[in-house]
This record gives structure tokens, C-alpha cells and sequence, in this order.
């Protein structure tokens, strides 16, 4: 896929690359791609998100922990990507968080930028750091660390 790749990417172009699936896509459209080093993705955040019906009702704020699940997919992607997509029977999973904080709310209509670097790989494990922002503003940041597990 790499050889084909037109940015910007857009989901159905995203769902090749990585499994996940409504509700639990946090992807909408990769716009800059360095492979093996960074990547810049949006998630457009709408009051139809299903988890606004129950954080919090009046006051609709996303997970912070779903912020970081969407840096997390955008590390994904990026390696995905930097390894020409050849994922099949491979999926990463979020192993772990550090450093992790939360300066901002993310609130419907807000158009979330997630800015995520690779920091290295090491056999099966990459970590990466990502910066979630909205507006130009930090909304979030983490250390976040993904391994491979054979399907």
C-alpha cells in the first residue's frame, strides 16, 4: 500500500490498515506522514459519538482515555504504513500509558489533532509519543507503548 499512498488518507483507507470499526474508529483523515517517524491525524468529533450519551449528559466531554486510544490508532497507522501495510495476522495492542495528561476538554464540534512520533521500535514493540490538540491547544499527551501479537 505504501507504493500507492495519496494523502490525505481517508476511512476507507483507514479500515484498510487498521481493524477497528464504528463505534471505535477514532480516525477520520491522515494528512502528513513521515513513515518511521511521525504522523499527523484528525478525528472530527460530533455530538453523535456514543459515548456523549453518558459522559457527561448537559455537559458532552470525550474520554480522556479515548483521546489516548486515538493516538494510539494514529501509532498504528503510522506503523502500519511504515511497514507498507502488510499487517495481515498482525494487530498491535496498547500495552501502556505513561506520562499521560490531559490539559484541555474535548467537546462536540472540536476537530481533534493527533500528532503521533515513533520513538523506536524494538522487535515486536514500538513506542511512541502523540500529542492530541484541539485548536492549536494541548489537549492531551502520552507516552504510549503498542506490541504485536500474532492473530
Amino acid at each position: 500500500m505504501s507504493q500507492t499512498l495519496q494523502l490525505p488518507l481517508d476511512i476507507p483507507a483507514i479500515q484498510k490498515l487498521l481493524p477497528h470499526r464504528y463505534p471505535f474508529l477514532l480516525i477520520d483523515r491522515v494528512v502528513e506522514l513521515e513513515p518511521n517517524k511521525r504522523v499527523l491525524a484528525y478525528k472530527n468529533v460530533s455530538c453523535n459519538e456514543p459515548f456523549f450519551n453518558g459522559h457527561f449528559p448537559g455537559n458532552p466531554v470525550m474520554p480522556g482515555v479515548l483521546v489516548v486510544e486515538a493516538l494510539a490508532q494514529a501509532g498504528g497507522l503510522l506503523t502500519q504504513i511504515s511497514h507498507g501495510g502488510v499487517a495481515a495476522g498482525r494487530s498491535f495492542y496498547l500495552v501502556k500509558i505513561d506520562g499521560a495528561r490531559f490539559s484541555r476538554m474535548v467537546t462536540p464540534g472540536d476537530k481533534l489533532e493527533l500528532e503521533v512520533t515513533l520513538k523506536r521500535m524494538i522487535r515486536n514493540m514500538a513506542m511512541y509519543t502523540g500529542v492530541a490538540r484541539v485548536d492549536g491547544e494541548i489537549a492531551a499527551c502520552a507516552d504510549i507503548m503498542c506490541a504485536e501479537a500474532k492473530d
